[in-house]
């Protein structure tokens, strides 16, 4: 799990998250965050992939669009076995002020383990199998 692009105040411009490194992984899920969309504002959010972490290019079909009746609301995007090694997400806000509350992309299905997660943007992680009821 990486937070891979922080909040962005309220306006119209195109952000690009970090990008994450595919390789000994097989998919990853952008869950993007955007909070007050003005009357008439768009938001868009895409992929994108790259083989030197450079020089992006748009996957196809993966636009997901939101309009100012989509306040608070989230995005998820999943890319499955991308083709190249680079992915990130892209956020357009249009036309009137959109913000984005942040961009977190979660890898699934890697080749090793034990996976770690990004120290500079996870704070801790915990998993619990049937806990029992108590003090937290």
């Amino acid at each position: 799990v990486t937070r891979v692009s922080n909040a962005v105040a309220a306006g119209t411009a195109t952000t690009n998250s970090a990008s994450v490194d595919m390789k000994d992984f097989d998919a990853v899920t952008f869950v993007v965050s955007v909070g007050a969309i003005s009357s008439t504002g768009t938001v868009t959010v895409k992929a994108q992939q790259s083989t030197d972490d450079s020089s992006f290019a748009d996957l196809t079909g993966t636009a997901v669009a939101y309009t100012d009746a989509d306040d608070n609301k989230l995005a998820i995007l999943e890319i499955t076995k991308p083709r190249e090694r680079y992915v990130r997400a892209v956020v357009t806000t249009a036309t009137a002020n959109g913000t984005i509350d942040g961009v977190i992309a979660i890898q699934t299905g890697p080749m090793n383990e034990p996976v770690t997660h990004d120290s500079t943007t996870v704070v801790g992680s915990e998993q619990h199998l049937a806990p029992a009821e108590g003090t937290a």
